[in-house]
């Protein structure tokens, strides 16, 4: 009885992080109106580092002779998986729907199969080749609303092209993060990479400037630094340990309807036809690429 419970609850952790990174499109899309993109990311992370110093500054002072040849590493790290990521996804946001960005979002897999193969030398098999195809085709039928010759009027869909080259720079954090299977903590390495956001953003703000934060923007703002930034991630690595990556990775597959259900009902976003036929395409193409026999 007492293991079934616990598996219960660790099935609830990938859920809830899941969950919770949907909610963060869906907030992403929200609060384009009162917040350029480049302000809400840099708030995000250097709230964020606030929240964390206190509780991880003693951890890296002790850890310092471990962390400093995995420096060049982390940064690379915060630099696809934090503010390439996050900072083109904040950009798609004002020109696409947060559902079709939750849409694109369930491409993360498919990109991670083929930069492995760029970077790891590790061939796909067929089952990931017909995926990706198939996936690929969904997602076309999405962005162009249900027309494929729709496609060719390419200055309509900036959102979901950004939204796309977003993912495939995430998919280049994961690759690494497999690639260089770093010894530091889980938590020593989440804070590192955010304390790096924080830095790559100070050139940037610098010169673009920095919007203030206001009773519009500021639930937005505080949303994203604590619970997509902090508690899903720490939500993820405690699935990972009790179920497996390979188990727990499946959840993200319910990125999509998560955002596609919130963006409903607090965006008044229609979910339609073309949205189903082709995220049930992309959805099943992702499952089909994952197989490994």
């Amino acid at each position: 009885m007492e293991q079934s419970r616990m598996a219960w609850w660790a099935v609830l952790l990938p859920i809830a992080a899941v969950f919770i990174w949907s909610f963060n499109i869906v907030v992403t899309r929200y609060v384009t109106e009162f917040i350029e993109p480049m302000s809400i990311s840099f708030y995000r992370w250097f709230l964020a580092w606030l929240i964390l110093s206190p509780i991880m500054l003693g951890t890296v002072y002790q850890q310092r002779q471990q962390i400093r040849p995995e420096l060049s590493k982390i940064a690379v790290l915060s630099a696809f998986g934090m503010v390439l990521y996050q900072g083109l996804a904040y950009s798609a946001a004002h020109y696409t729907s947060a559902t079709n960005m939750g849409l694109i979002n369930a491409f993360i897999p498919i990109f991670t199969i083929f930069v492995s193969l760029l970077i790891l030398k590790q061939r796909p098999n067929r089952y990931a080749v017909i995926g990706s195809i198939l996936s690929f085709l969904g997602l076309l039928y999405v962005i162009g609303q249900g027309s494929f010759a729709a496609i060719l009027s390419i200055g309509q869909h900036s959102g979901d092209m950004v939204m796309l080259l977003a993912v495939f720079f995430y998919a280049f954090y994961g690759v690494f993060l497999k690639k260089w299977q770093l010894s530091l903590s889980l938590m020593t390495m989440l804070y590192m990479q955010i304390c790096f956001a924080v830095l790559y953003h100070l050139p940037l703000i610098a010169y673009l400037g920095l919007d203030r934060l206001n009773s519009d923007n500021l639930f937005s703002v505080l949303y994203a630094a604590i619970f997509p930034s902090l508690l899903a991630p720490l939500l993820w690595m405690l699935a990972i340990k009790k179920l497996g990556p390979n188990s727990t990775s499946i959840f993200m597959n319910l990125m999509p309807i998560f955002t596609a259900i919130i963006a409903y009902f607090w965006l008044n976003e229609a979910w339609t036809i073309y949205h189903s036929i082709g995220g049930s395409v992309i959805l099943a193409a992702v499952l089909l690429a994952q197989r490994r026999v």
